[in-house]
């Protein structure tokens, strides 16, 4: 399937304009990953890209104990987990976990994450927590594509559930996400632009390029001028409301790789 007129092939982003970029926000599963892990040449990409004065930040829906170790051991310069509820910034050899919401409000919170998840675990045919519900302390997740499927009816109920209980509701490629507060991907890239870089991202987000492969990146693709999906975007072709600015030839760790690649080129590297 191909994009909407809406959306350009990356390579006919205008070089000039990519000079101009300060820095990269990008989704991580199936964005930076393929089949799961995130390949060398990607772990390459994001060096060059750190080198090159391009600080790259990963904003994604999986939790603080599965984000840990790619803070730790990949050229990020943050990861923003549980879409905007907490960040993992590098320390040294370490990373140092902090959070969008004070303790009261997490311990609070925590309780009815746990009620609404028994009920959609009891009440949606299949569904069942992700795999990595142990990492996480700020949200919910349940599987749709990870190790589990449910089909977009199913999908939609546990969405419907979600926001029945006054939560935030998202899909991703592998999973819907639900939690309590106003956090988000943006708000989370906001504050760890400003908490890790010192830049104010509102008044230079027409110079920050967003990189993200399914759904629950629509409100990012929106907010950010330049904007691209990885090739498997297309995938969900028939749900999206808003389109990136531009669409890779390749999917993704490949795609993502195809867009440093033209960054850096833009920069002469």
């Amino acid at each position: 399937m191909t994009p909407p007129p809406s959306a350009l092939p990356w390579s006919s982003a205008d070089p000039k304009r990519l000079a101009g970029v300060v820095g990269v926000l990008t989704d991580i599963d199936d964005t930076l990953t393929t089949e799961g892990a995130i390949p060398m040449g990607v772990v390459a990409a994001l060096a060059a890209l750190r080198d090159a004065g391009l600080p790259t930040i990963a904003i994604t829906g999986r939790p603080m104990g599965w984000s840990r170790p790619i803070a730790r051991e990949t050229p990020l310069a943050a990861v923003v987990a549980e879409n905007g509820g907490v960040a993992l910034i590098r320390d040294g050899d370490d990373v140092r976990i902090e959070y969008a919401d004070g303790d009261d409000v997490r311990a609070a919170n925590a309780a009815k994450l746990a009620h609404v998840a028994a009920r959609i675990v009891a009440d949606v045919p299949g569904a069942t927590l992700a795999r990595d519900s142990a990492g996480r302390v700020t949200d919910i997740a349940i599987d749709h594509g990870e190790f589990a499927h449910l089909d977009q009816a199913r999908i939609d109920a546990v969405v419907a559930r979600m926001r029945e209980a006054g939560m935030q509701a998202t899909v991703s490629s592998i999973h819907v996400n639900g939690w309590f507060g106003t956090h988000t991907k943006l708000t989370g890239a906001r504050w760890i632009v400003g908490r890790v870089l010192g830049r104010d991202l509102d008044a230079e987000r027409d110079r920050w390029l967003y990189v993200g492969d399914s759904t629950n990146d629509e409100p990012m693709f929106a907010a950010f001028p330049l904007s691209v999906g990885v090739a498997n975007l297309l995938d969900f072709a028939d749900r999206l409301q808003r389109w990136p600015a531009y669409v890779t030839r390749l999917d993704r760790g490949r795609g993502f790789v195809e867009i440093a690649e033209a960054l850096l080129a833009a920069r002469g590297r």
